[in-house]
């Protein structure tokens, strides 16, 4: 290609230009590296990749590098899917290796929330982008399976002439199949893709019907998918110190000390937080969380072999590893897992997260596999003094933006001119001044009016209403900051809300008061609080379907194990330095949403009377709480004084950090409530 000076001028003038400033790289490797870049998320520098080619990169090598990344992204197709020719492909891939059936998740080799492009087999073939489904392809029939939070959505994006509908709950997998496959047939899965929990209990299913559930060789989604991206390649930097909190080193030994206790051998991480807290790394490879993707084991002496492609590493990684750290290839994973395998020691691999071909290759090897829970999850779950040091100065600046944008709102939405939209991307623009921000910490759930009754909501362009005087608006949403991860919501009435509104509004506030302000017995669990937030809804004979509290990292997954607060049984006790969500909600479908979320920290609770040490929570989040959908006649005094000591606290954290307009907004929000 010969473009103007401003345009990319080919391989051969990049290759010259790579010579020239000493990159021993070629051109078809810089092209490779930037394939992978475009299969990454945009980061929040745009030129932060350049870093991987090289430092200090003369200005003309940089100008065509990138022209050669905006060049390859004009060249990614933009035609509209040919579902009906994807599904007769992968067909075909399946009678190519002798399947009768196949399951296509929506996962990746990390079972991760998020996925990245090259894993995204699912939306290829069925053009569904939730976050939770799976689709079942047979010689004549195919199946989409999804949970209630995507029963209107799946309708939407997959083809109803190529595809049943299925509840991913209700309508159990291997009964489908069933009907579908006669006794003898085989059924492939992806053994990347599933852990050995899901592959034990389907196989079961499957067998009483006289059907093989098979590993396939190969996935016939990936043998048929024409341009699937590559692995995404986004930098890996080492995360400082100053926001840490404590070295590799130290995080290594105390991993390995637990394994040895345990009388366990080495252990396999598969979920890329794990390794990103205990080697201090972060990367970009997926949207919206920090995580360099890639595998490790850790042995009882502490020493770790890191499987990543050594091309996302930014200079200084490798120095700061360490020589207890040894970067291997991904390919030479398999190769690592016989040796365990083969050693006789006993190797630990989490059942919930780790992929079944993992697992079946350490017991080829001749493994002995110990089935327990992620060594990092606990001690990472538990927030040194640095780190909580840091996610408090991130939920300040959060705060700033959060007041910011409910004063814009308060002005603008009673207009019925705003969107969802662009409700969602003011947020983000207030966001993006913040010290520190570096993305989203999850896609922002902005939901007016019937809208906000959906849970996991997505605005899209096509569903994207306007906020409407006389409706309530949710808006779900947190950013990621260098010193901390953040998670709020508020509901907000536009214009004047009903007396329903402002009653069901008052028991979820209730009920989120509750379990703000409880004090419990160490070895309690987030189930055993669960009630407190729900009982004021109970009452009234109202409930809400989704779990009351999960837990949060610093700098990394908004959703973070293994400590949660739900209906759900749950064996981990709350400790010190956990950081949990509170946020109970009510849902009227078709009419309206409520939730109010604080994000909230264990810590000890000064009791001097207590008979036993006891915990409580402090709460992180700045933000007021909408005074005009409080009906202080529902409310104890006990609970009316938290609602003027939490607005109070917010005024004073964050009066001095906005401008008049917003000050005074501030302060009108955080007035005392009428007794």
């Amino acid at each position: 290609m010969t473009d103007t000076s401003h345009g990319y001028r080919g391989d051969g003038h990049l290759a010259d230009l790579l010579a020239r400033a000493g990159v021993k790289r070629t051109a078809d490797e810089v092209r490779a590296l930037v394939a992978g870049v475009l299969a990454a998320p945009p980061a929040v520098d745009s030129d932060a990749w350049l870093v991987l080619v090289g430092e200090r990169l003369p200005a003309e090598l940089t100008e065509q590098l990138r022209a050669l990344k905006a060049d390859l992204a004009d060249r990614r197709p933009a035609a509209g899917p040919d579902h009906a020719g994807r599904l007769a492909a992968v067909r075909g891939a399946m009678a190519r290796l002798g399947l009768d059936g196949f399951v296509v998740p929506r996962a990746d080799e990390h079972q991760g929330e998020y996925v990245p492009p090259r894993a995204q087999r699912l939306a290829w073939l069925t053009g569904f982008t939730g976050s939770a489904g799976l689709a079942v392809v047979t010689k004549d029939h195919a199946a989409m399976f999804v949970d209630g939070r995507y029963t209107l959505q799946v309708r939407h994006e997959v083809p109803e002439t190529l595809y049943a509908y299925r509840h991913l709950v209700d309508d159990p997998l291997a009964d489908w199949v069933a009907e579908a496959l006669p006794a003898g047939a085989t059924f492939g899965y992806d053994p990347w893709l599933h852990t050995v929990g899901w592959v034990e209990k389907t196989r079961a299913g499957l067998e009483r019907a006289g059907i093989e559930l098979v590993a396939a060789s190969a996935n016939p989604v990936d043998a048929v998918w024409r341009g699937q991206p590559p692995a995404p390649l986004a930098p890996v930097v080492v995360h400082d110190l100053a926001f840490a909190g404590a070295g590799a080193a130290d995080k290594r030994a105390q991993v390995a000390a637990k394994l040895e206790r345990d009388g366990v051998g080495a252990a396999v991480l598969t979920q890329p937080d794990s390794i990103a807290w205990l080697l201090n790394l972060r990367g970009g490879d997926v949207a919206c969380t920090p995580l360099p993707l890639s595998f490790a084991t850790i042995r009882d002496d502490g020493a770790v072999d890191l499987f990543i492609d050594r091309r996302k590493l930014a200079p200084g990684v490798e120095a700061h590893l360490g020589d207890q750290v040894a970067v291997r290839a991904p390919e030479e994973f398999g190769a690592a897992l016989d040796e365990l395998g083969r050693g006789g020691r006993k190797v630990l691999a989490d059942p919930a997260t780790t992929a079944a071909w993992i697992t079946d290759r350490l017991t080829a090897a001749g493994g002995r596999i110990a089935r327990d829970a992620d060594p990092c999850a606990l001690p990472k779950a538990c927030k040194n003094a640095v780190e909580l040091d840091g996610t408090r100065r991130a939920h300040r600046r959060d705060g700033v933006a959060m007041v910011r944008f409910l004063a814009w709102l308060s002005g603008a939405a009673p207009t019925g001119a705003v969107s969802e939209l662009e409700a969602a991307e003011r947020l983000l623009a207030f966001r993006q001044e913040g010290e520190r921000f570096r993305d989203l910490s999850f896609e922002t759930i902005s939901g007016a009016g019937p809208n906000g009754a959906i849970v996991h909501y997505r605005v899209s362009p096509e569903t994207s209403r306007r906020l409407e005087p006389g409706s309530l608006y949710l808006i779900d949403s947190g950013a990621q900051y260098l010193d901390g991860t953040t998670d709020v919501t508020r509901t907000v009435a536009i214009g004047t809300p009903t007396d329903e509104m402002r009653e069901r509004f008052t028991l979820v506030l209730k009920g989120h008061i509750a379990l703000s302000t409880a004090r419990f017995p160490r070895g309690t669990t987030g189930s055993q609080l669960d009630a407190l937030a729900r009982l004021p809804l109970w009452q009234a004979g109202l409930d809400y379907d989704h779990g009351t509290g999960h837990g949060v990292g610093s700098y990394l997954s908004v959703h973070e194990g293994p400590q949660r607060i739900s209906k759900v049984p749950n064996t981990v006790a709350l400790l010190p330095g956990m950081i949990l969500s509170n946020e109970p909600g009510y849902y009227k479908t078709g009419g309206y949403g409520i939730r109010i979320e604080n994000l909230i920290v264990v810590q000890p609770a000064e009791m001097p009377e207590a008979e036993r040490p006891m915990l409580g929570f402090e709460v992180l989040t700045l933000a007021p709480i909408d005074r005009a959908l409080i009906a202080p006649g529902l409310m104890s005094a006990a609970e009316l004084d938290w609602v003027d000591a939490y607005h109070a606290r917010v005024r004073g954290a964050l009066s001095p950090l906005l401008d008049g307009p917003a000050a005074a907004w501030l302060a009108a929000a955080t007035e005392p409530l009428a007794r």
